[in-house]
């Protein structure tokens, strides 16, 4: 299959990255990002945008791909609710109306965050703002959506873009594990169950960390 990521600069993004090089079903890999991504490897490809709110503007470049997996995101830490839509929601779902007036074809992920208020009326901000872009996007004319809801996610070998407190809280994962089991996944469960997906389809539009594991193993 042919995949395109955004968010490969970030943790998860990168960590979904190197899953994806290392799956053989994978045979290409757009990265979309605002940077340069500065890693080589043969099966991937990369495209600087700038604004993706231009994403339209690069529909020959989009054409033939058959997945998006979305894992550029921003944290909801000091942000408004007015500002936290328009980091979130509207620089979600436009992008992906875009795409899906591109290549209607294709499978989108959204890695969106464990607890997300799919009523979009909880008292939580960032829940009802990711609830809300959950909503659009599984509103759009794309093959399959599906919102992907992880909580701890950790690292696979290789990654650099790990905050410290990520390493900490990572060298706890055992506690995790008993503590809350519904919380913590691997990040190569997390980009195995998105190939999954793209390959074999799932049942829910909305994963879980328990259905993130479910996928991974299909």
């Amino acid at each position: 299959m042919k995949i395109i990521i955004t968010g490969a600069t970030g943790l998860v993004g990168e960590g979904v990255l190197l899953v994806s090089l290392q799956n053989p079903d994978v045979k290409e890999i757009l990265v979309i990002g605002r940077k340069p991504l500065n890693r080589q490897h043969h099966k991937l490809k990369e495209l600087v945008v700038k604004d993706f709110s231009e994403i339209k503007n690069y529909s020959d470049e989009l054409r033939g791909y058959d997945a998006c997996f979305f894992c550029a995101g921003a944290s909801s830490v000091g942000e408004t609710e007015e500002s936290f839509t328009q980091k979130t929601y509207h620089f979600v779902v436009p992008f992906a109306e875009a795409l899906s007036r591109i290549n209607s074809s294709m499978t989108f992920i959204y890695v969106s965050g464990n607890r997300t208020d799919s009523t979009e009326q909880g008292k939580v901000m960032w829940a009802r703002v990711k609830g809300r872009t959950e909503n659009a996007l599984l509103k759009l004319p794309f093959k399959a959506v599906y919102n992907f809801r992880p909580g701890f996610m950790r690292p696979v070998k290789g990654q650099q873009n790990v905050r410290f407190i990520y390493r900490v809280f990572d060298a706890l994962a055992p506690l995790w594990y008993i503590i809350f089991p519904g919380w913590i996944c691997k990040m190569q469960e997390v980009g195995s169950a998105m190939i999954n997906c793209v390959a074999k389809g799932y049942d829910k539009p909305i994963l879980e960390v328990k259905d993130i594991k479910t996928a991974a193993t299909l």
